[in-house]
């Protein structure tokens, strides 16, 4: 099985999104007030959490993500909004007054959850705002509907019916709802008690696959995906056999947002051209690697390929640091030489393309890494960029020659150089080599920094310029 190019593939989330918040810390004394442990609380992360994680796991991939979702106006919501912005996820909001964004506190220590808090209250959004919102949104291939019950679907048949009247498939992560309330789905994903609670429990196997099938004619969709634990997952069609997928054998860390992999996985591989069984198939990996992983996570492309065959190349785009750094390590392990560029590449051009074919030349695996919006403005002043981080980091993506693009928040990459080690650093021709940011770190590390040939005439501010006189 070849695993997609996902980076021609769109998808829609709409859902319950909100913000996971870690609090890390050491564990060293029990507290005097009460026999409990005291966490010395070193470190707070933010991570989107329920439908907004399955459109990071949409993005994750490579595919091109967008999010409806229900939030509050507070802090949590521009925390979340950010987050997901700089992944490249397109937001759209309905902003409820007076309501919180729900927000999920987990205290962490030693790698283990000690207490998780839960701020959130019944909130009830009119389908009519989502609708409105779906008009409003640019074309995508597929919707995923992730229903965690904290009142985003209120009517959720007529959400998907408008969906399907623009001939959309709609991937449903329902909840304790009746099913009925989801007719006109193409695939629901269910686990087994959510199913259980919507057939009423089953006694064989095969009466769990009949009810199934009867359940399918009567609300109108094509397939059910029953996500089963260490049971893996069973596919039933309405006009084929059922299939099962064994679960992927590995040690079980966190069990945390696997549902939202799945259901992300599985959008994202039908919209890239993969057959139902395959996009099942390719969910079911998915979710093997992120319940390895601690917390609520996502699953790369390259992460993909290197589960299924070792022997095959990377997936190539754009990537998160943390999934860059996965890459790297499965590009290492293959004997494949890494290098580095950065840069802000605001207007790509032919003095760009012709510097990066060069640097791929180099190496193996190009790795170009880029300044956000907020970096590119204090180096280059107000008016820029001219486009944004996610259209730089597509075109970039784009090119042959690049490999991975990953994007950077502060004005130089080095914390990036320190985590990825690549084997050569380069830049352009108008940098000296005493000026090369990070080339101590890649030396030290045993690696090389060259200055490659210049190209002249090639530069995006006189373009600019150009434009500006015209």
């Amino acid at each position: 099985m070849k695993i997609p190019r996902f980076d021609n593939a769109s998808i829609l989330t709409i859902g319950d999104a909100m913000v996971d918040r870690y609090w890390h810390g050491e564990t060293r004394r029990i507290s005097a007030e009460a026999p409990i442990p005291v966490v010395d609380v070193s470190e707070i992360e933010d991570r989107p959490g329920g439908a907004a994680n399955v459109a990071l796991n949409v993005a994750t991939l490579g595919a091109r993500s967008m999010l409806i979702a229900a939030t509050g106006a507070d802090d949590m919501a521009q925390v979340l909004k950010a987050k997901l912005e700089s992944s490249g996820i397109g937001c759209r909001f309905v902003e409820v007054p007076g309501w919180s964004t729900i927000t999920k506190i987990r205290l962490v220590s030693q790698s283990q959850q000690m207490i998780r808090a839960d701020f959130e209250d019944p909130v009830k959004v009119d389908p009519a705002d989502l609708i409105a919102l779906l008009d409003d949104t640019e074309s995508c291939d597929g919707i995923v509907f992730s229903d965690y019950d904290k009142g985003v679907f209120t009517d959720p048949e007529q959400v998907i019916a408008s969906a399907r009247a623009r001939g959309l498939p709609v991937y449903v992560d329902p909840k304790f709802k009746p099913f009925e309330v989801y007719a006109g789905a193409t695939v629901i994903k269910p686990n087994t008690l959510e199913l259980r609670s919507a057939l009423n429990g089953w006694s064989t196997e095969a009466e769990m696959v009949d009810k199934c099938r009867h359940l399918i004619e009567r609300i109108g969709c094509e397939a059910m995906l029953v996500t089963r634990a260490s049971e893996g997952m069973t596919l039933i069609q309405k006009n084929d056999e059922e299939s099962h997928f064994p679960a992927r054998t590995r040690e079980v860390y966190d069990t945390s947002g696997a549902g939202d992999t799945v259901i992300a996985v599985l959008a994202a591989a039908l919209a890239s051209g993969q057959t139902l069984k395959d996009s099942v198939a390719l969910a079911n990996v998915a979710a093997g690697i992120v319940v390895s992983h601690f917390g609520v996570t996502s699953v790369s492309g390259p992460e993909l390929r290197a589960e299924f065959d070792r022997d095959e190349p990377l997936d190539r785009g754009k990537m998160t640091a943390e999934q860059l750094v996965i890459a790297v390590q499965v590009a290492r392990s293959r004997g494949e030489r890494i290098v580095f560029t950065n840069g802000c590449f605001d207007i790509l051009h032919a003095g760009h393309v012709d510097y990066l074919t060069e640097a791929k030349k180099e190496g193996d695996r190009l790795i170009v890494a880029i300044n956000s919006d907020e970096s590119v403005q204090k180096l280059k002043g107000e008016g820029r960029p001219i486009n944004s981080l996610d259209r730089r980091m597509t075109m970039l993506a784009g090119l042959t020659a690049v490999d991975w693009v990953v994007s950077f928040e502060k004005d130089t990459p080095e914390s990036l150089l320190e985590q990825i080690q690549p084997d050569v650093l380069v830049k352009g021709g108008d940098y000296g080599i005493d000026q090369v940011v990070g080339a101590d770190i890649v030396r030290n590390a045993g690696g090389e920094v060259k200055v490659l040939s210049l190209v002249e005439d090639c530069s995006t501010s006189a373009i600019v310029e150009k434009i500006r006189d015209l």
